[in-house]
């Protein structure tokens, strides 16, 4: 493991169906209690102390989340955060809840977190209770600190009460690693997480977790005529941008990918030649979060040990302004041999994505799938609620949306296509990069981004708007959001998006 990971350390779940006891409760510290909407005096009965906490009900709003706060009078004095929600609510409104649930609870010491969902019928309550471990395993780690005096982490350890039977959290806690992992890299300070130390770290977790691991640098690149990923690096005051590639191969090691993940890795992004201003730099050590996400996904799969083969590209570098940094107007050849006419630096992810696309989709897969914090036009567009989808597959774009409201990640999806690349027409080369009108730039930087896939691969783009969302997300409580992982691991698995390409 790299030692920049060494201080992540897991947390202990466990179960125990059947029903609640106050003994039980002897040795918990926090209790995350939900209840129907129109909870039944049996359900408060089920729970020591449930006639205390009933009358705590009677005396909030029913819109209140939570709903009570209350102590069970034990050595413990356990702290019972309470809300009710209804059996229908959406996978969102669950895992948004299970995120307010837990906020309440861990504003206390550290401790140890149950979770009791009690009154729905079965397939109601897991789900619920998935949900909110989500929620628990979100908040209980711990992102990038560097103060001089580290804080404890708010959760020790989780366990789930009073289902009817042990739940398969498989799939909960991988879901949860990926996007854990996703979020503490996006963290990262930049100047902790520069380009060299960037591939050393995933050449650390390549080693730990059995994949491949290949790392393409500028002269490797440059003798495969990757100059739009090349035209980005150029004005890096080092030699350390690449495009690393990582296998997981569960079966036999020489087949060719199932699931290929492709990630924007801009660990910097100044803008450029083309300078941001100071408010829209401050955040952009994050701009890797594509690359982050992607690695994350290859994580969750990993765990869960998916009988898939996945190839995952990052496309790694800065993006720095300089005598060398490239300009408005200069003429660069991709991979694929298309010649690019460049209309603004700040636009550097389509570049360095597209060249990444092309060795994607030289090998083969079956699908692609890229995530990007790539437009601001998105945002615009949908909000930091959502997140963009665009796809060469545009009979896909119900099951796409259909994903997101089952997972929880939502998403909305655009058209590209050859009507938007009129947009892009160049008297010098043979595409723009964008267009110097900048409207509908998230529509055209997904139709420019389908150029550079070979062989008619379906191809899934993510324009992460909701990569970062001030005071959280669904069941993130950071700013950071990680959005991606849980949405794929749905796609896969939910979705089996591999599976056919049938409506």
């Amino acid at each position: 493991m790299h030692p920049l990971l060494n201080d992540q350390r897991d947390i202990r779940v466990a179960q125990r169906p059947g029903r609640v006891t106050a003994r039980e409760l002897e040795s918990v510290d926090q209790l995350l209690l939900i209840l129907p909407e129109r909870a039944r005096a049996e359900t408060w009965r089920a729970v020591p102390g449930g006639a205390k906490l009933a009358a705590a009900a009677k005396r909030r709003a029913a819109s209140d989340v939570p709903t009570l706060v209350s102590r069970l009078d034990n050595k413990r004095q356990t702290l019972v955060v309470g809300g009710q929600i209804g059996a229908s609510a959406s996978a969102f409104e669950r895992l948004e809840f299970g995120r307010k649930l837990v906020t309440v609870a861990t504003a206390e010491k550290s401790g140890a977190l149950a979770i009791c969902a009690l009154g729905f019928d079965e397939h109601s309550a897991a789900a619920i209770a998935r949900d909110v471990m989500s929620a628990a395993l979100a908040a209980a780690f711990t992102l990038p600190a560097y103060r001089s005096k580290a804080s404890k982490p708010a959760i020790r350890s989780i366990r789930l009460l009073g289902l009817a039977e042990t739940l398969d959290l498989s799939r909960v806690t991988a879901e949860a690693s990926g996007n854990n992992l996703a979020r503490w890299l996006t963290a990262m300070p930049p100047n902790k997480l520069d380009a060299a130390n960037y591939a050393d770290i995933v050449r650390d977790l390549a080693a730990d977790h059995g994949w491949q691991f290949k790392r393409f640098g500028t002269k490797a690149l440059d003798n495969l005529g990757a100059g739009a990923f090349l035209a980005v690096a150029q004005g890096n005051q080092n030699d350390s941008a690449s495009i690393v590639r990582l296998r997981y191969r569960p079966g036999s090691t020489d087949t060719n990918a199932d699931l290929s993940l492709v990630g924007k890795g801009i660990i910097f992004d100044t803008g450029g030649t083309n300078l941001k201003p100071f408010q829209s730099m401050l955040e952009m050590h994050g701009d890797m979060q594509g690359s982050a996400v992607a690695l994350g996904t290859l994580l969750a799969i990993s765990n869960m040990g998916l009988p898939i083969a996945v190839d995952c590209w990052l496309a790694i570098t800065e993006n720095r302004t300089g005598p060398e940094a490239y300009k408005a107007q200069d003429v660069v050849t991709a991979a694929n041999g298309k010649t690019i006419q460049t209309i603004h630096t700040d636009a550097e992810g389509r570049m360095a994505l597209a060249d990444t696309l092309v060795l994607a989709s030289r090998e083969d897969p079956r699908l692609i799938l890229d995530y990007a914090t790539l437009t601001g036009s998105c945002i615009n567009a949908i909000t930091k609620r959502f997140s963009g989808v665009f796809t060469n597959r545009p009979e896909w774009h119900p099951r796409l949306k259909r994903t997101g409201q089952g997972c929880g990640e939502r998403v909305w999806p655009f058209p590209i296509g050859d009507e938007f690349l009129e947009a892009l027409k160049s008297e010098t080369a043979d595409i723009m990069q964008c267009s110097p009108k900048n409207v509908g730039d998230h529509i055209l930087a997904g139709s420019f981004l389908a150029e550079f896939v070979e062989n008619d691969t379906p191809w899934v783009h993510m324009d992460l708007s909701a990569g970062h969302h001030e005071g959280g997300l669904a069941h993130v409580p950071s700013k950071i959001t990680g959005f991606g992982v849980r949405y794929t691991m749905s796609l896969l698995l939910d979705e089996d998006i591999l599976g056919s390409e049938s409506e």
